[in-house]
């Protein structure tokens, strides 16, 4: 099968379009008769529920269309401004490891980010990559605030992975207030551009392009993955 396929879509992609497609390529890949294939789009506005998604996390059910995801994880959003990330791969070729996997998720996600300068960090019983912001006040018990800045949730099926991750560039931050984001209530959401950064879409996908092969050994340039 040829080598991995880079895709980006222009405009908005339905949730329930991305899934169906998803799951399609799920399967030829296992069967051998598609590359894999990393997909960057946008959704319009609307909230995923994974498989340890609580009611109660569901602040304002009606202000969003709400799909379930089948993707691990709790509640979070999609929007314009968010760059998502389908992630594809035949783990079956590469390594059986859902941690390493989903390790490998986020170093792809902060070494991307430390292209703009962004120092993003993993935290320990905390999903997602973190941001920590002195500009804002100090928790109430002394610690710094922390920003989450970009999702992670995966699916693995016979082997080959769905679902992926998601950063926000210049999403509406506001929209996240329909929900408690991943179940954590404590800490706040931001963007490349909430931290000052005139980042864009593209700019982003020029980065995740450009660091892609380091983490997974892929080579990805941003020429081919205009």
């Amino acid at each position: 099968m040829s080598k991995l396929e880079w895709r980006i879509s222009d405009g908005t992609v339905p949730y329930a379009e991305a899934l169906a497609a998803m799951e399609a390529r799920v399967t030829d890949i296992r069967a051998g008769c598609a590359p894999e294939l990393i997909w960057l789009l946008e959704h319009p506005p609307l909230y995923t529920a994974g498989t340890s998604a609580a009611s109660r996390d569901l602040l304002q059910p009606a202000r969003f269309p709400v799909h379930v995801a089948g993707r691990g994880g709790q509640y979070t959003y999609h929007g314009p401004g968010q760059r998502v990330v389908y992630v594809m791969l035949d783990l079956r070729a590469r390594r059986q490891d859902v941690r390493r996997y989903v390790s490998d998720l986020e170093e792809w996600t902060i070494r991307a980010l430390a292209r703009f300068n962004v120092v993003a960090e993993r935290r320990a019983g905390r999903v997602g990559v973190w941001v920590v912001r002195p500009d804002k006040p100090r928790l109430p018990d002394g610690t710094p605030c922390e920003d989450k800045i970009a999702a992670i949730g995966v699916r693995i099926r016979h082997w080959v992975s769905f679902h992926g991750l998601s950063i926000n560039v210049e999403p509406d931050l506001s929209h996240y207030a329909g929900i408690v984001p991943c179940g954590i209530a404590d800490h706040g959401m931001t963007s490349l551009v909430d931290l000052g950064l005139p980042a864009t879409i593209a700019d982003l996908d020029v980065a995740l392009a450009e660091t892609f092969g380091e983490v997974f050994g892929d080579a990805v340039t941003p020429s081919a993955a205009a």
